[in-house]
């Protein structure tokens, strides 16, 4: 085969995964729950985040949390405090593109 297959969790149970961690990019996918989120933390690469299905709350650096909806994509640059959180009783689901791969 040339291809290379990955799975990824389908679902509404919370779920943090790994997808792809190679020298190219790290590609992530994420299930949130109403009231959980991710510690905050700096960004290590640049970041891709795409909401694809629910409501992102986000706070960067020193602002106030803005809100993004399922089809919205943002886009990070390396070193921004960031505080991720789902508010809401809706399912936040996310896929987390860091590229380059952190590190390179």
């Amino acid at each position: 085969m040339i291809e290379e297959l990955f799975q990824m969790t389908l679902g509404d149970s919370h779920t943090i995964e790994r997808i792809i961690a190679d020298d190219n990019i790290h590609y992530n996918h994420m299930i949130l729950e109403k009231d959980q989120g991710l510690p905050e933390h700096d960004t290590n690469s640049t970041v891709y985040m795409t909401v694809l299905r629910g409501r992102l709350s986000i706070a960067l650096a020193h602002q106030e949390a803005q809100e993004y909806e399922a089809g919205s994509i943002l886009k990070l640059p390396k070193g921004v405090r960031m505080k991720v959180l789902n508010k809401y009783e809706d399912i936040l689901e996310l896929i987390v593109i860091k590229a380059p791969a952190p590190g390179k």
